[in-house]
């Protein structure tokens, strides 16, 4: 039986609009229109074309952006001088710092000059801090291992007691979903680069999160009948057939996989979208705790 195909796109649009709403609701009351700003340190193209994408979903959500782009060379003290005038800034409401940072950057050092208040990606050490710790809730959580949580409450609501496996341990990925995953009473393996027999490991999971950046790895043999497979990841692999020369696929080989799973995410439509949408989310938030 092929796999139910979970549509991030769809709940990313709800979520969208509820957004939309709420804000229109806000300003209506007098309440400040809340405002994202977003710090881009050089001319990466995947990340240029991430931070036009959220400004332009903060229009449409009538949400205010603020852009702020500094050159490849700016230095540790001229990135963090920027985070600091944002915190102090009323209007700014939540502030994105763009990852990856270039090499020879602190990026932790950056993360922690955020506010915590105006953290809405949910790097800053504290909040993922207080992401790990029994009985604390951090203010924000990362938004693409947000968005992966809102995908399985739709899906796979109960994950309490379920066999979940991470493949991949990023800070922006791997390691919060895990940690997410913990929350919900799942019993998680982590795996990575130096795990043994992976295959077999990857096979017990009840649920996969696929985070690993290799262009389908994952295989149906891979698979556990009936499992529900949340692929994160975005890769770029040749097609002399596409107008770019290039498609997008994720780390899971899709049209094996959904022969075999009980419900998967296509790539793209799939995570992607529900990261941008969680973000708007957390900036709504923040508008309200401030």
């Amino acid at each position: 039986m092929t796999a139910q195909i979970i549509d991030g796109s769809l709940v990313a649009n709800q979520i969208r609009a509820e957004v939309a709403q709420a804000v229109a609701k806000r300003v209506a009351a007098g309440k400040t229109i809340p405002g994202l700003a977003t710090v881009l340190v050089g001319e990466n193209p995947a990340s240029q074309s991430y931070v036009k994408s959220k400004h332009k979903a903060c229009q449409e959500a009538g949400i205010r952006s603020f852009g702020y782009t500094l050159p490849e060379t700016a230095g540790q003290q001229e990135v963090e001088d920027v985070v600091k005038k944002l915190n102090d800034d009323p209007e700014v409401h939540g502030i994105l710092v763009q990852l990856p940072l270039p090499a020879g950057l602190d990026e932790e050092a950056v993360l922690r000059q955020v506010s915590i208040e105006k953290d809405v990606d949910g790097f800053h050490p504290v909040n993922i801090g207080r992401l790990a710790q029994k009985g604390r809730d951090p203010l924000f959580i990362p938004c693409t291992p947000a968005g992966v949580m809102a995908l399985l409450e739709r899906f796979a609501p109960r994950l309490e007691g379920l066999n979940a496996v991470v493949l991949g341990r990023s800070n922006i990925v791997g390691m919060p979903v895990a940690l997410l995953l913990v929350r919900a009473n799942a019993t998680v393996t982590i795996c990575h680069s130096r795990t043994r027999d992976l295959p077999e490991v990857v096979r017990q999971a009840d649920v996969l999160i696929a985070a690993v950046g290799k262009a389908n790895m994952v295989k149906a043999s891979w698979v556990k009948p009936g499992a529900v497979v949340i692929d994160v990841g975005i890769n770029r692999v040749e097609d002399a057939s596409r107008p770019r020369g290039y498609r997008l696929v994720g780390d899971v080989d899709f049209d094996e996989v959904k022969e075999v799973a009980g419900a998967i995410t296509p790539v793209p439509g799939g995570v992607g979208p529900m990261t941008i949408a969680v973000l708007l989310q957390s900036t709504l938030r923040a508008a309200e705790l401030s």
